[in-house]
This record gives C-alpha cells, sequence and structure tokens, in this order.
C-alpha cells in the first residue's frame, strides 16, 4: 500500500490490543456474517490483511481467503494466526492476480491509507480486476467530520475516554489534497504511546464517482456492518459494488482517468 508513514510497521506490535480497545474486535462477527453472503462458498482477497482480525473468521466460515499487505511484520502476525490463508506483501493501490475472486474487501480505514485519489483510483481498478464476473467489492469507510475537514487547518478530536484509555488524535488537515496528518496519542495507564499516519478522506459521493471510473455502481450501502439505514447522522458507511451494467452494444461504464 502506498503508505509513507509505513502504518503496519508502526501498528503491528500494538495492533490487536488497539483494535479490540475500539471496538473491532468486538464487532467482528457482524463483519464476517455481513461478508459471508457474498462469498459463501467462495473465495475472496482482503486488500491490507493485517493481522487477519476479519480474514481468520471468514476463513472459519468455508471461505478461501487471501490477502495482501504492504507490511511484513502484519504478514507476521497472520502467519502465526493460521497457515491457511496465503497472503503476500505488495501495494493495494498496484497489484495484479490472475485468481478470480467472489469477493474482495477493504475494510476499517485501510482504504484510506492510500494518500493520493489517483492510488485510490488505481486500487479500485485494480480490485475490479480481481472479481469474477458476479463478484462484489465491498468497502468500509468512515464519513468524514464536517467540523474537523472544512476551514479548519489542525484540529484535536477525542476518540476515547473510558477507564483505562484515552485516546486523542490531533491531526494537520490540507484541505487541497484531503490529506490528514494525524499523531494519535494513546494513553493507557501510565503509559503513552505516539501512533502517526496519514490518510486521504473520501465521501461516499466521491467513491461512488472514482467507483465508475474503473466501471463498478454501487449496489448496496449500509451505515454499519448489521445493515444499519445510512443516514445524515451515519459515522461510517459499508459500500458494496459491482461491475456496471453492460451498455447496448456491449461497451460497459468504464471511463478513462
Amino acid at each position: 500500500m502506498s503508505d509513507e508513514l509505513n502504518y503496519g510497521e508502526i501498528y503491528a506490535p500494538i495492533y490487536e490490543e488497539y483494535t479490540a480497545v475500539q471496538g473491532k474486535v468486538a464487532e467482528v462477527d457482524q463483519t464476517v456474517t455481513f461478508l459471508e453472503r457474498f462469498c459463501s462458498g467462495g473465495s475472496a482477497l482482503e486488500l491490507g490483511i493485517g493481522d487477519g482480525r476479519v480474514a481468520v473468521p471468514l476463513s472459519d466460515r468455508e471461505v478461501k481467503v487471501e490477502g495482501i499487505d504492504n507490511s511484513c511484520s502484519m504478514l507476521e502476525l497472520l502467519a502465526r494466526r493460521t497457515e491457511l490463508i496465503k497472503a503476500w506483501q505488495g501495494d493495494i493501490a498496484h497489484f495484479r492476480t490472475e485468481q478470480r475472486y467472489s469477493m474482495v474487501y477493504c475494510v476499517y480505514f485501510t482504504f484510506t491509507l492510500l494518500s493520493t485519489r489517483e492510488a485510490q483510483i488505481n486500487c479500485l481498478r485494480s480490485a475490479a480486476a480481481a472479481l469474477d464476473d458476479e463478484g462484489s467489492l465491498v468497502i468500509e469507510l468512515d464519513v468524514p467530520s464536517l467540523d474537523s475537514r472544512v476551514g479548519a487547518l489542525k484540529s484535536t478530536t477525542v476518540r476515547l475516554v473510558d477507564h483505562e484509555n484515552t485516546i486523542l488524535n490531533v491531526a494537520v488537515h490540507d484541505p487541497l489534497t484531503q490529506n490528514l496528518i494525524s499523531t494519535v496519542l494513546w494513553f493507557s495507564g501510565t503509559s503513552v504511546r505516539r501512533l502517526p499516519q496519514r490518510v486521504r478522506y473520501v465521501y461516499h459521493q466521491e467513491l461512488d464517482t472514482m467507483a465508475e471510473c474503473v466501471g463498478l455502481e454501487l449496489v448496496e450501502r449500509w451505515g454499519d456492518w448489521a445493515k444499519g439505514a445510512f443516514t445524515q447522522a451515519s459515522k461510517r458507511h459499508i459500500s458494496v459494488y459491482r461491475r456496471a451494467a453492460r451498455r447496448p452494444g456491449g461497451s460497459s461504464a468504464t471511463k478513462n482517468v
């Protein structure tokens, strides 16, 4: 993945604990149940597979799961959990595979770690090429907060406060590139962890347009993995794309970008 700040290598030592604190481990069953219906008995490719938080329980449901990650440390964590998942080191913005999958998926905020629009479109193009004829692309993304994205060039937000943890995000905003260069400060007990990251936030309308550019069209959008409605109050969305219907004459909706 085109991750200048080497996200995987930074987060790998604390990834399981960090995702658990963020509530991501607790929702895995809902995530896997949602994904399974697009590839039951088939195959799936995860972009940014990490330590297998989602891939391992999905493979337990008789889905053949493979994955890509740019971090050797993350792939080592995955290898310790299972020998059943084929995964390789690579850039999710530029990958090719002869295998065709029932589903390609990208969860958490992995897609936004691609910090340019070009890289994000290339990722969608690579994903579309990896789908079989009836395949689905599933992407989970946060809904950008207008308060922290528009107007404010610097912001500090509170991600989590409980009896053991305080997680703050201090960010510098570049509205021209839609980039947030940020540092997560995680206070836990007497320890303080500093976790830098760079993301390019994407509104759902822009994601739809980029998908259209590579011949995909939106077929479903939900507000969470439990298939709650996507509304103005939603904090994230799970979007499902498939190949666009072909136009009369056999041409598709793919655009050159």
